[in-house]
């Protein structure tokens, strides 16, 4: 299994990583398109060859083809739009909040899966990309949409998860030595 390759790549020092990735994985309460679709959001937007590969091959087990396209849209999408309104945000100056975007987000209205699942998966890749406005906006639909508090916080432990995976194994990877 690909988690099983990805916690056995993990070094010692990160047994901690290495648990939670058995652990997010394997006792989520979150549906199987809810779990894996955060899974391959976040691996995607870590931005980590052998996390997205090894993760995106498992995702494939649990997730239909349009919603491992819709998980696929929700790592794009935010990475357009956490770039955008986190800067807008950070800027401190308001005025730029109530100027249009003027990007084209069409994907986020039609998604081609459940809306809930979607936002749960742009939430993660805010939380990954650390947007405090899209995090804000997204967690208020996914609440008023019906999702526990509980399930939002699993999604984002699974976020914190993936990108520590992901982190770690590039730093292995920077440290290791050149081959020639």
């Amino acid at each position: 299994m690909s988690v099983d390759a990805l916690k056995s790549a993990l070094p010692g020092y990160a047994k901690d990583t290495k648990l939670n990735l058995g652990s997010v994985t394997s006792t989520s309460a979150l549906s199987d398109q809810q779990l894996w679709g955060t899974v391959l959001a976040t691996a995607l937007a870590s931005r980590n060859a052998q996390v997205i590969r090894e993760l995106a091959e498992e995702a494939g087990d649990y997730l239909s083809a349009e919603a491992f396209e819709a998980a696929k849209g929700a790592a794009s999408i935010m990475a357009m739009n956490n770039i955008y309104y986190r800067s807008t945000h950070l800027i401190g100056d308001e005025t730029y909040a109530t100027l249009p975007a003027k990007l084209r987000m069409s994907i986020i209205g039609k998604p081609g899966v459940d809306k809930i699942d979607f936002e749960l998966w742009c939430l993660a890749v805010s939380a990954v990309n650390g947007c405090g406005r899209c995090l804000e906006s997204h967690e208020k639909v996914l609440r008023d949409g019906g999702l526990s508090r509980e399930r939002i916080q699993e999604a984002l432990r699974v976020a914190a998860v993936v990108h520590a995976t992901a982190v770690t194994l590039e730093g292995e990877a920077a440290l290791a030595p050149a081959t020639v």
